[in-house]
């Protein structure tokens, strides 16, 4: 039976720890995920866990605990955000070639420079392409269930990559909701033990990390690392419809929210979704057919899914919260015009680039994101396609 608690997204994360006991997690403090180690060391001071807990001098070395504890057959664990990601940086490919089911909270916050402690999605996203699969949150009650889902995903025996459980800085990290805990002994026997068939120490079959890889081989391992993020997409799927049958809750790559017949509609990550949802419910009651998909999962990219999704719709505006500095549009938009490119009548696209650095948007800004899409259908889709909505300048944002 689920239990009714209020909590913020950070301590519904480091709940989840606490109820999968963890063989190992690595600390190191980075606003704002610091509240997760935090409280974790507080369980294990307490007796509540029997994790190894290990305190380092950087998040560099953070990864390569997780690492070292991952290839000796243990469940390892760490948290961060921002520039503590971006020092992983090195590692987190290490981490994804070595086939490494490793579990990591990224709490989203603005990369420096300038120096910036507020949310967007540019630390996961610049680290997009380093081979671990991507899950979202919009809110706590998300965060929670996804890191319950993710041990499961990332250690499906065709899969074996490490995954990246991420929620945004402050907006839902410290922000206290209302949420459904589950009983700790339904948690454990969901997400199980870890037993691997290889690892370094205690296995019949030991397993060799970290070889050097000549020409010969390296190109066989990245296709092998590229089937397995295949495979990730049905077995996100699988644990998303054995945790529905077993809490009750439902997940999927992504959220439809009244796109039945919608006419143009937004795509976007995390906990914009709830404002949008807002604006939508304003503008469905005036009679405006408006609608969003949320996505849940980056990676791996469900692009048929999405397309698919997106087929009956006149116009897109695809939201990034982070910046691509591709000179034309950020993450989420190259990868959902490529998604879409391949069908018979393709909505008109356009992009945009909000919620930098923790500049906040109000349904206002997601309202005049639907006017921008009206205006495209009704002129035959001239006009400005990649946007940055909420600057303080003269010059024309969304029309």
């Amino acid at each position: 039976m689920s239990i009714r608690e209020r909590i913020s997204g950070n301590e519904a994360v480091a709940y989840a720890m606490r109820q999968i006991n963890p063989d190992v997690f690595a600390a190191f403090p980075i606003t704002p995920s610091t509240e997760i180690p935090q409280y974790f060391a507080q369980y294990v001071a307490n007796g509540q866990v029997d994790t190894e807990y290990v305190t380092v001098e950087s998040e560099h070395s953070s990864m390569s605990t997780c690492i070292g504890a991952e290839a000796a057959g243990c469940r390892a664990v760490t948290a961060t955000s921002s520039c503590g990601l971006a020092f992983m940086y090195e590692l987190l490919y290490v981490a994804s070639s070595s086939r490494l089911p490793i579990t990591l909270a990224c709490v989203n916050r603005a990369l420096t420079g300038p120096i910036n402690i507020n949310n967007d999605h540019s630390d996961s996203m610049g680290a997009r392409d380093a081979g671990w699969i991507q899950l979202y949150a919009e809110n706590n009650q998300e965060a929670y269930d996804n890191y319950l889902q993710a041990m499961r995903i990332a250690e499906t025996p065709d899969v074996r990559l490490p995954i990246m459980v991420c929620q945004d800085g402050f907006i839902t990290s410290h922000a206290v909701e209302n949420i459904e805990l589950e009983e700790d002994e339904a948690v454990r026997k969901f997400v199980g033990e870890y037993n691997p068939e290889h690892a370094l120490i205690g296995r019949e079959t030991p397993l060799a990390v970290g070889p050097y890889d000549v020409s010969p081989y390296y190109m066989e391992h990245k296709v092998q690392q590229a089937e397995a993020m295949k495979n990730a997409k049905k077995a996100i799927l699988d644990v998303a419809a054995d945790f529905e049958k077993t809490f009750g809750r439902k997940y999927g790559f992504f959220e439809e929210y009244r796109m039945e017949d919608a006419e143009v509609a937004i795509v976007l990550i995390g906990s914009t979704a709830g404002t949008a949802k807002a604006c939508i419910d304003q503008l469905r009651a005036a009679g405006r057919k408006v609608g969003l998909i949320k996505l849940r999962v980056f990676r791996p990219f469900p692009g048929e899914e999405l397309a698919a999704a997106l087929s009956h719709v006149k116009a897109v505006a695809v939201m990034d919260k982070s910046e691509g500095f591709s000179a034309c549009g950020g993450p989420v938009y190259a990868e959902t015009c490529a998604a879409c490119y391949a069908l018979e009548e393709r909505p008109v696209m356009v992009n945009i680039v909000y919620g930098l650095g923790g500049r906040d948007v109000a349904t206002g800004d997601i309202a005049r994101v639907f006017d921008h899409l009206f205006l495209l259908v009704n002129n035959g889709g001239k006009g400005p396609k990649y946007i940055h909505m909420g600057q303080r300048s003269s010059a024309p944002e969304v029309f």
